[in-house]
């Protein structure tokens, strides 16, 4: 049986979102990876935002604090050492892929390449259309085009791109990661985000899909890639669920329900969560341990090995710690190699 991981997505930019305003500092944050290898996860996962979308806004008198994952990823790094740091996911559209590439170099040097690079095109127009208001793009096509990019600055001594979206001349990019290949992982729900998995990327990340709707999407992500002649070596098949965990499935329902990363999942009614929104409780982790030890089993049968990112249903970082402790003594322990 493959062995199975389970990461923890980290508060990088998660306040008025996944946790109410305020949740966690940055030094609180980095404490939560710490806890995080000492528990055993395998690895933490930090998302990706630069402004504070208008829903949010209108929820909360004060701004969240949204911290920059990969610099976030480089100081936990210093601290910790076997968890593997991924970016859960970074959004493609806010940053140049030349400098993304130095920076991701970096990091995987830095933790001795324990990066992940996790990518994907961001559930908020919003906030790519306030960092580029000038500029109209299809951001499907772009994605492709920029993990094409990525993979020439990683391998090429002169990379080159002239791309309809993405373009750079002669960037002699060094160090290269430390890994080769550096796992790169599409990020998303959507066709797209399935198709840049098969074709150019080494794993899959959705959300909140249920197991049937996860063997089916990773099935398709197997025909696609036989289609186009690939070959999917270590592919890794990954997933992100909310887990709320309670001595009764009354009490874990509660829980789930009553919190801020309940809230969240209904904002994203209109993109990542489009047409699954009328039950959440199946798509995630919510129930007594025994409960979500099952439901994890089935997740496996549909082909998941890496639960990323999980998200906890708590409001503060106490909570959230009590959460990650219950899972790990209850949960994860079910599942590991002893």
């Amino acid at each position: 049986m493959t062995r199975l991981r389970f990461g923890l997505g980290v508060p990088t930019a998660t306040e008025g979102m996944m946790y109410p305003v305020p949740y966690a500092d940055v030094h609180e944050a980095v404490h939560l990876a710490c806890e995080a290898e000492r528990l055993g996860f395998d690895s933490v996962w930090g998302n990706d935002h630069v402004s504070t979308q208008q829903y949010v806004r209108s929820e909360y008198a004060e701004p969240p604090r949204f911290f920059d994952p990969l610099t976030y990823l480089a100081f936990v790094a210093a601290r910790t050492a076997r968890i593997r740091l991924a970016t859960g996911v970074l959004v493609m559209g806010f940053r140049n892929p030349v400098t993304v590439a130095k920076a991701v170099a970096t990091v995987d040097h830095l933790s001795d390449g324990r990066f992940v690079l996790g990518l994907g095109i961001g559930a908020y127009r919003e906030e790519y259309e306030a960092m580029w208001p000038d500029r109209r793009v299809d951001r499907g096509m772009h994605a492709a085009e920029y993990i094409e990019a990525l993979r020439l600055l990683f391998t090429e001594r002169r990379a080159s791109f002239d791309g309809d979206h993405v373009r750079f001349a002669d960037v002699e990019s060094y160090p290269k990661p430390l890994q080769d290949p550096l796992p790169i992982l599409s990020g998303g729900n959507s066709e797209g985000a399935r198709r840049r998995a098969a074709t150019l990327a080494d794993g899959w990340i959705p959300a909140c899909l249920t197991p049937e709707e996860y063997r089916d999407g990773l099935t398709g992500i197997h025909e696609i890639a036989q289609a186009e002649g690939r070959v999917l070596r270590d592919f890794e098949p990954a997933l992100q669920l909310v887990v709320a965990l309670g001595d009764t499935n009354e009490a874990a329902t509660n829980r789930f329900r009553s919190s801020q990363v309940h809230t969240h999942l209904t904002s994203l009614g209109a993109s990542t969560m489009r047409g699954r929104l009328e039950d959440l409780i199946v798509r995630n982790l919510v129930g007594d341990p025994d409960q979500v030890a099952t439901r994890i089993e089935a997740y496996v049968e549909a082909g998941v090995a890496t639960f990323a990112g999980l998200l906890f249903a708590a409001d503060t970082v106490v909570e959230t710690l009590d959460q990650m402790e219950w899972f790990s003594g209850e949960v994860m322990s079910r599942f590991s190699d002893g």
